[in-house]
């Protein structure tokens, strides 16, 4: 045992032997560009049931029987006739029911809910229905049920409900569950001979985020409030466009009252059959008001994205066909709706639309102070396609319209879906023409792209255009989950943006959500069942940047041999830096200042950091993400696998420089915070 510690012994002093410390310099005194409030956010997009089955808390799939199938998601007994007379416009499908002629014989329906409907023991669930009883009164009783229960009676929960007036009514009624149930189902029977129409029939908690009536699943608005975004992006990226502009994301219809919402088809529900769900369709419960309600409960600024007259250009390669683009000279109703987007937002409630937000329970203004034109649009050069400039000449009619009226609205554009290529060259560029306030890239690529992608903002334009990163994640080759490594060079990457902030002004990662028997795009930040929720190690690196993020910049470079000359350059796993990524803020509120460092590499590295122009400091708060298994990730079984662990490590102090000597683990993420 004795002989093979040391052999262990010698064979660790090897490795460490052969791994050079790098020093890095950290200039204290001379404060960079600021880092701005909006550099570390949220992008939401309905995609992996993220909308309805996720946050939005509505526990009852096709409430309003307005799918295009108008039963899907309910089993029906007895006597149950669909009529199309309803009370709302635009759902106007509804249930009768009917007495079966025997009092042996049951009249109802049962809802699957989204997956099962998530029900836990000792909690309240507020049904609510608008009914009729066409000969005055009537009555139905209302259940939460596990079907396959080895109990005496399926129902847990039971309410009866007296149906009141002959006139379509709103009425609500309260059950607690005695259970907690990941697949519970609702279940309505008619409890009376006399017949009773149902319309918008719903379930939701009564313990929803802020506890609001249409509210939002508490423990996954909670997790978006805990990860303090700056920015939140909405409604998503390609269900902007729509697989054809007739289901393109129209906020008009997801405003005023939820029960005349009309139904619209979810962008994502064909595109994977090899994932295919057919019954995931937009009820537009979680509208614009709700994304703005959210951005101020959250302490976000909201990013609304519009639709600039294209359809998703991955589904139609030729985006001039009729259905999928909205002819230049005819764009005026898209336009007015981006104006009338603002107006909703920050009007006066004198005005047509703030007087919509007012009526819905927000008379102050939203604030809005950003608004994108487009999703991953982008134009054709003669080689691909020689459309032309599809997606720009539609920018500038928006551009000219927003700026005339709202000139202090900051516009963003796109530079199409890929972070670099034929079509990232032809937009960059135009971009700057059109003098968008700041350009959306978006980019999905494998670990050798992160690793070698250290320094792309440094040699960027400074007097064009702000940067948003709006759409990025590390998708592992051959491994596309959320895995420990893709988490570690993301947080990599992201000293990048800290870096540059002055030219980098946003960044959000995508998707933001998935629902574990639902999704069809991973990986994400946040992942959901029924009735529990986990953070992936993605979603930590989020919070911890924006945690620390810090007022300023501050220079943190290394010294690096170039011919006869030292030079100091950035840490970015350049040539002789080991796999080390890093980058330092000030924090004027705290007075402290944040230093990020990242370890790629596969084996521990030795690093010492010199803290310039500060002195007195004996030790430093650590935070550290870090752990052995590559390939593992938090699940719901195991939820925190892999958290972050606070620490503190010891400074030497001098009376010009503080000096930090510390080795970092293999693939791991530290923080330090020094006082200043």
């Amino acid at each position: 045992m004795k002989k093979r510690l040391a052999l262990f012994a010698v064979a660790l002093g090897a490795v460490l032997a052969s791994t050079a410390q790098v020093v890095m310099d950290v200039n204290t005194k001379k404060l960079g560009a600021p880092i701005q409030s909006t550099m570390y956010g949220i992008f939401f997009e309905d995609i992996n049931y993220a909308a309805d089955g996720g946050l939005y808390a509505e526990l009852v799939k096709n409430r309003s029987f307005e799918f295009p199938q108008h039963l899907m998601g309910w089993q029906t007994f007895g006597c149950v006739e669909l009529k199309d007379d309803g009370p709302f416009q635009r759902c106007p499908h509804y249930v009768e029911l009917s007495d079966p002629g025997h009092r042996d014989r049951r009249t109802g329906l049962v809802n699957e809910g989204f997956f099962g409907i998530g029900v836990k023991s000792g909690q309240q669930y507020r049904f609510s229905v608008w009914a009729k009883a066409p000969k005055g009164k009537g009555a139905i009783r209302v259940q939460l049920i596990q079907e396959n229960s080895m109990d005496e009676k399926q129902e847990f929960a039971e309410q009866k409900l007296d149906i009141t007036s002959a006139d379509w009514q709103k009425y609500t009624v309260v059950l607690t569950s005695k259970k907690t149930l990941k697949h519970a189902k609702l279940r309505v029977f008619l409890q009376s001979q006399n017949s009773v129409c149902l319309e918008h029939v719903s379930l939701f908690p009564t313990d929803t985020y802020k506890n609001r009536a249409n509210g939002m699943r508490r423990d996954l608005a909670q997790a978006l409030e805990d990860l303090h975004p700056g920015i939140f992006r909405f409604p998503g990226g390609c269900i902007v466009e729509g697989t054809d502009l007739e289901t393109r994301y129209q906020w008009k219809n997801s405003v005023g009252p939820v029960e005349n919402r009309p139904l619209n088809q979810n962008r994502w529900e064909h595109t994977f059959d090899y994932r295919y769900y057919p019954d995931y369709y937009q009820s537009y419960g979680l509208g614009f008001f709700e994304f703005f309600q959210l951005s101020e409960d959250i302490g976000a600024e909201p990013l609304p994205v519009i639709s600039c007259g294209l359809s998703c250009q991955f589904q139609n390669p030729d985006p001039t066909k009729p259905g999928v683009h909205q002819p230049l000279d005819d764009l005026d109703s898209y336009i007015q709706d981006a104006l009338d987007l603002v107006e909703f937002a920050n009007g006066d409630v004198n005005t047509k639309w703030g007087k919509v937000r007012a009526d819905m329970g927000h008379p102050e203004p939203f604030n809005l102070k950003f608004l994108g034109v487009g999703n991953e649009q982008w134009d054709y050069d003669e080689k691909h396609g020689g459309y032309g400039p599809v997606f720009t000449q539609r920018l500038k009619k928006f551009s000219d319209a927003l700026r005339a009226k709202y000139p202090t609205l900051k516009l963003i554009g796109t530079t199409g879906p890929n972070s670099e290529g034929w079509d990232f060259d032809l937009l960059q560029p135009r971009m700057k023409e059109l003098k968008v306030d700041l350009y959306d890239e978006h980019y999905y690529r494998d670990e050798q792209w992160f690793l070698s992608h250290g320094l792309r903002y440094d040699s960027y334009d400074r007097k064009g255009p702000k940067v948003f990163a709006g759409e990025y994640a590390c998708h592992g080759k051959g491994k596309k989950w959320n895995h420990y490594e893709a988490a570690i060079l993301e947080a990599a990457h992201m000293t990048g943006f800290e870096r540059n902030a002055d030219i980098v002004h946003m960044t959000t990662p995508a998707p933001l959500f998935a629902h574990v028997d639902g999704w069809q795009w991973r990986p994400d930040q946040i992942w959901y069942d029924q009735t529990q929720m986990f953070k992936t190690v993605s979603y930590y690196v989020q919070q911890l940047y924006a945690t620390n993020k810090g007022t300023n910049v501050l220079s943190l470079t290394t010294q690096q041999q170039k011919g006869k000359k030292s030079v100091a350059v950035p840490v970015a796993n350049q040539e002789g830096q080991q796999g080390l990524f890093a980058s330092a803020a000030y924090d004027k509120d705290a007075a402290e200042v944040i230093v990020k460092v990242v370890n790629t590499s596969k084996q521990p590295q030795p690093i010492t950091l010199q803290l310039k122009d500060l002195a007195g400091a004996t030790t430093a708060k650590t935070i550290t993400l870090s752990h052995n298994g590559l390939d593992d990730e938090n699940s719901i079984q195991r939820p925190e696998l892999i958290t972050p662990k606070q620490g503190i490590v010891s400074v030497e102090a001098g009376k010009k420089q503080s000096v930090i000597s510390d080795q970092l683990p293999a693939m791991s993420f530290r923080i330090y915070r020094i006082k200043k």
